[in-house]
């Protein structure tokens, strides 16, 4: 019964922000912010965020919590359970994401397609919304990808 609490406040910041998400400019008229030396600033930045939920309300169980961070200069890295990451990230106006160049390193392990799947939702998400702890990403068609906690 204890879980049913812990993703409730995740599944109503989703249904939320559908509706704030649909009503929002459509992808190709959006404009991202090339990664610069410069930096990046927000609160998505220099924060490790460790995996909540893929989706709504699916846990995946790995021998290492997913993770990433998202440097000032752009530069993305983390873990996704199995395998290290590292890419680029462009951030835009009314929270806008963009994922790219992402890299893996190959090493093998028996939870390997639910590590694809996190970095999957990385490569798809499209929007994010911070609220308190949790951060959530949406994809294009504004579905929730999943849901990150702030690392303490």
């Amino acid at each position: 019964m204890k879980s049913v609490y812990r993703i409730a406040p995740l599944a109503v910041l989703a249904a939320v922000t559908l509706g704030l998400v649909g009503c929002s400019s459509t992808p190709d008229t959006e404009h991202l912010d090339e990664p610069s030396s410069q930096g990046l600033s927000g609160p998505v930045v220099e924060q490790r965020w460790n995996l909540l939920l893929v989706g709504t309300n699916e846990r995946l169980s790995m021998p290492e919590t997913p993770y990433f961070r998202i440097e000032a200069n752009g530069k993305l890295s983390g873990h996704d359970g199995c395998n290290s990451f590292s890419g680029e990230v462009a951030l835009g106006d009314n929270q806008r994401i963009g994922v790219s160049k992402l890299a893996t390193t190959r090493m093998a392990c028996p939870q390997l397609e639910d590590a694809q799947r996190v970095t999957d939702m990385l490569e798809t998400a499209y929007r994010y919304l911070i609220d308190h702890d949790r951060l959530v990403f949406f994809g294009p068609d504004s579905r929730v990808l999943g849901g990150f906690r702030k690392a303490g």
